[in-house]
């Protein structure tokens, strides 16, 4: 490999080995940890009544959900992939249930008198028909309206009533009263209502599950940076292959090119340069010899090195960095679903009707079969089919809107939170910035053009596989420059490259080159080698026949779109700040071109996860944007992760958000669509609870002194209107435009641009 020198920029990022995080505050549980645990129980049980088909796919759901699959040394792991087994387990169950509740539900609708009377139709009797509807109901209620009972009962012991527990009302009111029904008739039945209300709410929890789903494998992914194997050198200089889990502190091992780094250590031999990007974050190879410091999991480049050790297990900074992501995932707050809040008002509301009901009509005409069914009626329309879909109808639409956007959402919570966002973080290198070097500008000396001096590095360039060479081919292409053809092509050390061009000997290489060759730099590029300095820019210097001829700087290259988002997202109001391992200079030259509010440089792994609870101990709600294995922790402790879907796997794993295209520009449809969603979100519960403000006083009998009373027929026919209007409303969401014109601070496309 040539070697194009240690540039002044190489900062050297691995000197901290990552310890445990104290996390500010205790982790909290999970949220919906009791419900998912009452789900679980659920599960197990049809396991065993399933028939033997049925059965092993729930014990797979089962074994999932309570070790993780594919287990993991690395501890920790096991739960975060035993959620999405769960939630996949869960799933599955409802819709089992739905499908088969509704099945059963079919001879209720069939011979329910009041739909027969409704839509004009009649069905055969026979003997014993009258029990049809009694019995089926009985099923479909043990069926698929027992796990809601089960389900609402962690909501009351927090004393926190909600979607469930209404629910469980509704239903168990419905069933006493009508089962009563049968054994001292009375003027109506809630039968069919009984089985379409827990059909609907078994839908709507299924679709909810689905979107729910989310499997994370951060830890394993962070695992998968270790190779298994590492050859330990022997006391006779013999290398022997060990598990890495067998080194020990201050064995000596050997790193071939191309190899990762086993764990943390100390360079004892050899030069090679080693990308610590998916660690540190920088941006380019760091050069390493004899003295620095190498960290497990890095990947080495073309030289060989000897590497003492000098952390392992749990001591080296990648488990440093596990340790983050996993008390990160742990302390996400509990955050209820809007759905479900309204759900604990509409409880506490239909109860205090419900008593005023029956005191009203006791007062009235005396404690009797009326006063019963006024106050069932209230209790069962009290819960309309539609709250049970206005939030997962929303939800469902909104991921598949946002999927075919290039937004695949992990947490529907995020994606509802998206639009109270304040401060929107990125990650330079990878997000902001294409992670790559390109040449800004040019200098050159003695008459020679530029684009002759392109040519001429192109050329003594054209074998390698260094970033800086791939930069120069890259414009030397860009400027339609062809090279010329170059022979004798020879790496000199920790310096550059020389070839032979058209019989002349030309080299290219860093600061160290012009030294080494004994040459004075001339004033003309002494002068642009300071002012790329200022700017935080690499310089490469061109020299032909022993004289310096031209200086190239290099910088990594700024997205156009990076400079569209900050403005977009400075129009809705929103701060914007950057988080790097890059250097001071190489940040704030980002920041100032691209009109960055915030810049955090120079930061580890662990002080990125301390910058986000910074900003967040300010009042702050913060979203991470980021794309490599370092941003991980910061993803996760943010109250939005979004990932680079180009990134690192551990990046993508560790986002409740994850941006498919690798387009910056995709954080500002995502807020946008947030506040779309959560607007039509609003609309759907007025329309599936707002119905209540009518419907409620009516069937307490408000308007009974003048001859207007609500039936419960009626009752569950404004029910069934709610749900339509929900549903209809629900795929106005498709409307919603995320064309970039649309957007605001967005204008025509940038010419490329690059970092100065």
């Amino acid at each position: 490999m040539d070697d194009h020198g240690k540039t002044p920029d190489d900062g050297d990022a691995s000197t901290h080995h990552g310890g445990h995080h104290d996390a500010k505050d205790e982790p909290q549980p999970p949220a919906g940890e009791e419900e998912s645990r009452v789900e679980q129980s659920i599960l197990e049980e049809e396991a065993e009544d399933a028939d033997e088909g049925e059965r092993e796919v729930d014990e797979q759901y089962e074994h999932r959900a309570s070790h993780g699959s594919g287990g993991s040394d690395h501890g920790g792991h096991d739960g975060h992939e035993g959620d999405g087994g769960m939630h996949e387990g869960h799933e599955q169950m409802f819709r089992r249930r739905f499908f088969i509740s509704t099945l059963l539900s079919i001879p209720v609708l069939l011979y329910s008198e009041t739909l027969q009377a409704w839509l004009g139709f009649s069905v055969p009797a026979f003997p014993g028909s009258e029990l049809i509807n009694p019995v089926f109901a009985v099923i479909v209620f043990a069926y698929g309206g027992v796990p809601f009972l089960r389900m609402a009962r962690p909501e009351l012991e927090d004393q926190a009533p909600g979607m469930m527990t209404l629910i469980s009302m509704a239903i168990t009111v419905a069933f006493v009263y009508s089962l009563a029904s049968v054994v001292f008739p009375t003027a109506s039945t809630f039968f069919w209502e009984l089985v379409t209300l827990i059909d609907i709410m078994l839908l709507g929890h299924w679709i909810e599950m689905r979107s729910v789903r989310r499997a994370s494998s951060a830890l394993d992914e962070l695992a998968k940076l270790l190779p298994d194997t590492a050859e330990r050198i022997t006391e006779n200089g013999d290398t022997e292959k060990v598990p890495v889990s067998d080194l020990s502190e201050g064995d000596l091992v050997l790193v071939r090119p191309g190899a990762s780094v086993p764990a943390d250590g100390i360079v004892e031999e050899g030069d090679s340069d080693v990308n610590e990007s998916m660690i540190t974050g920088e941006s380019r190879p760091v050069s390493k010899e004899p003295g620095d410091e190498v960290i497990g999991g890095t990947i080495n480049g073309d030289g060989s090195l000897r590497v003492q050790i000098s952390a392992t297990g749990d001591e080296t900074t990648l488990a440093g960095i596990m340790r983050l992501v996993e008390e990160a995932q742990e302390s996400k707050s509990q955050t209820q679903m809007l759905a479900d809040r309204a759900a604990g008002w509409l409880f506490y509301v239909a109860l205090s009707v419900a008593i005023v009901t029956a005191i009203a009509w006791t007062v009235a005409v005396s404690f009797n079969a009326t006063v019963i069914e006024r106050v069932v009626t209230v209790l069962v329309i009290a819960c309309p089919h539609a709250l049970g879909l206005a939030i997962p109808l929303v939800v469902a639409i909104n991921t598949s809107l946002a999927a075919r956007n290039g937004m695949l959402i992990r947490d529907r919570i995020a994606m509802e939170q998206a639009r109270e966002l304040d401060t929107v973080i990125f990650d330079k290198t990878g997000t902001l910035t294409k992670g790559e070097q390109g040449i800004v500008d040019v200098e050159t000396v003695s008459d020679l053009e530029e684009d002759e001096a392109l040519a001429l590095a192109a050329a003594v360039e054209s074998d390698s596989e260094h970033m800086i060479a791939q930069a120069i081919r890259e414009a030397a292409d860009e400027r339609g420059v062809t090279p010329e053809t170059a022979t004798s092509f020879e790496a000199v050390k920790g310096r550059g490259v020389r070839a032979t061009v058209d019989g002349e000997t030309v080299y290219v290489g860093g600061p160290n080159l012009l030294p080494h060759l004994e040459i004075d730099i001339p004033p003309k590029l002494a002068s642009f080698a300071d002012r790329a300095g200022e700017s935080a820019q690499t310089v490469v210097y061109l020299v032909r026949e022993d004289e310096p001829v031209a200086a190239f700087a290099l910088a990594d290259v700024v997205r156009d779109e990076s400079y569209q988002v900050v403005d977009a997202l400075h129009e809705l109001g929103l701060e914007v700040a950057m988080l790097t391992g890059d250097s001071e200079d190489v940040a704030r030259a980002v920041a100032d071109d691209l009109g960055i509010d915030t810049v955090f440089a120079e930061v580890l792994p662990e002080d990125k996860d301390k910058k986000v609870t910074e900003l967040q101990d300010q009042g702050k709600f913060v979203a991470m944007v980021g794309d490599g294995v370092n941003d991980a922790p910061a993803l996760t402790r943010s109250d939005i992760g979004i990932a680079i879907g180009s990134g690192t796997d551990v990046a993508v794993q560790s986002a409740d958000i994850i941006l498919v295209q690798n387009n910056p520009m995709d954080v500002v449809r995502l807020v946008k669509l947030s506040k779309a969603s959560y607007r039509k979100m609003q609309q759907n519960l007025v329309w599936a609870a707002g119905y209540n403000v009518f419907a409620l006083p009516l069937a307490a009998g408000i308007l009974a002194p003048i001859g207007i009373l609500l039936s419960p027929a009626v009752g569950a026919l404004l029910m069934s209107l709610s749900t339509v209007i929900v549903a209809i409303n629900a795929q106005f969401l498709r409307r919603v435009d995320l064309d970039l014109p649309s957007l605001p601070g967005v204008s025509a496309p940038q010419k490329s641009q690059l970092a100065d």
